[in-house]
């Protein structure tokens, strides 16, 4: 009777998959609306917040490659209090940094749940002192703050014990389908409790270890979509997400997918590890996320709490610093499209949605007039963003036989320099039009 049930339960299982694959078919919002509000945010913050904090050890990592048993590993349970969690001053800090949106980790592949999962008793309300769901408060004051809310969930978990990776150098089962039929439904029980929260995105992480068959990814999509057909999906559900997701480097070409962004850490660790005190300079931030921008993307930037849910004060004054860039540059950065190729100014640029106004990041102190090469139109204005400073400008070696726009030189005074990156405004008359021909000899004159 037991294994008759286990059928049952199975085979009703499947047609709940099946039923959210149809209703998601016939709902389907199309990519460039779901993900219009994503292309046109530019910064997120990330969150990594687990027991991995207590200890200030990587993330999962730790046990999975043998640094330390498993066993001592979850003892950090004990040690996770968030006794001076405040998701409203969290949020507070998100929006001054002039992020849109923000990602936390609701389980990463430790398998520790940071809400009150009813599917298994690994969670922070049952395993530790902190003993409360800590997603729920922390969506509603990112909601108040009318930001964008994305939940992190790791697609493998090495703590279920009927998921067959378990460390590096151990498994549990290398082929068993009726353990594997319980982990699905054990993923499938959490995601759809994540799907009460209503997120405007998932962050899937993970998906390395198994195919998408195996992942159910299809369904994973299908469930998803079918509870809210305006959420959106990152990359990482084998070819079943919406937008491309590379980690920690920035790209040296502009990524082939429409939509993208780039997570990185604020220093080496997504983790609280209070040893990694390797933290970029907030003008080292700036400067990757306008190479960011100028290629069309967003940057998603990691910060890292402590295990009593303080964010560390490093982190903080990153995030201030980054703040008061964003908010004199905004109308810079919000909105903004991937700028001209690199040969025609020497530095990063943007433009704005419409194409008639070309945004120019300059990074360092110019030794003389900016240089702008093959712009066909004519300039309407010039200005600097943020203070509105008009900039007087010319036009050198335009021949009047000739095709090949002149170059445009523009005067920036070190008094409306930036003390980061200076951002310059250039208003067009229409949509930027380039010169991208190959330059002959004369032939009459």
């Amino acid at each position: 009777m037991k294994h008759v049930n286990s059928l049952i339960s199975i085979i009703i299982f499947c047609l709940f998959l099946n039923v959210f694959n149809t209703n998601a078919q016939q709902k389907e919002i199309p990519k460039e609306e779901r993900l219009a509000w994503f292309k046109d945010a530019k910064l997120g913050i990330f969150i990594h917040w687990g027991i991995y904090a207590v200890n200030g050890i990587d993330e999962s990592w730790s046990f999975y490659n043998n640094y330390i048993s498993y066993t001592d590993y979850m003892k950090q349970l004990n040690g996770f209090t968030a006794k001076n969690y405040n998701p409203n001053e969290w949020a507070k800090l998100i929006k001054e940094s002039g992020a849109k949106y923000t990602i936390i980790t609701t389980k990463h592949h430790d398998g520790v749940a940071l809400w009150d999962s009813k599917f298994g008793t690994l969670n922070t309300v049952k395993k530790t002192p902190a003993k409360k769901d800590l997603i729920k408060p922390f969506v509603k004051a990112v909601r108040k703050q009318n930001l964008k809310v994305g939940l992190y969930y790791s697609l493998l978990d090495w703590s279920y014990p009927n998921y067959p990776n378990f460390t590096r150098t151990e498994s549990r089962y290398k082929k068993d389908e009726k353990r594997w039929a319980d982990f699905t439904k054990y993923n499938f029980g959490q995601l759809n409790e994540l799907t009460t929260f209503n997120p405007d995105l998932y962050w899937f992480d993970g998906d390395w270890e198994q195919p998408a068959e195996k992942w159910k990814a299809k369904e994973i999509r299908a469930l998803l979509l079918a509870k809210n057909p305006n959420t959106i999906i990152n990359s990482r559900l084998q070819g079943y997400g919406d937008y491309a997701t590379p980690e920690q480097g920035i790209p040296i070409t502009k990524p082939t997918s429409k939509f993208w962004e780039l997570c990185m850490t604020l220093n080496n660790s997504w983790g609280y590890q209070p040893n990694d005190k390797n933290y970029k300079t907030v003008n080292q931030i700036i400067r990757i996320f306008v190479d960011c921008i100028s290629m069309g993307g967003n940057l998603l930037l990691d910060i890292a709490p402590k295990p009593d849910g303080t964010i560390p004060s490093e982190q903080v004054a990153i995030l201030k610093g980054l703040g008061r860039w964003t908010k004199k540059h905004k109308e810079a950065i919000y909105g903004t499209r991937a700028g001209i190729p690199k040969e025609h100014f020497n530095g990063y640029t943007a433009l704005s949605k419409d194409k008639t106004i070309l945004y120019l990041y300059v990074d360092n102190k110019p030794n003389g007039p900016l240089l702008i090469k093959g712009l066909k139109n004519k300039v309407n204005r010039i200005w600097v963003v943020g203070n509105g400073t008009k900039l007087s400008h010319k036009v050198i070696g335009k021949q009047y036989w000739s095709s090949v726009p002149g170059m445009l030189y523009i005067d920036v005074p070190e008094k409306v320099q930036d003390k980061d990156v200076t951002v310059i405004a250039i208003l067009l008359k229409g949509k930027v039009a380039l010169f991208r021909e190959e330059v002959k000899a004369i032939e009459s004159n």
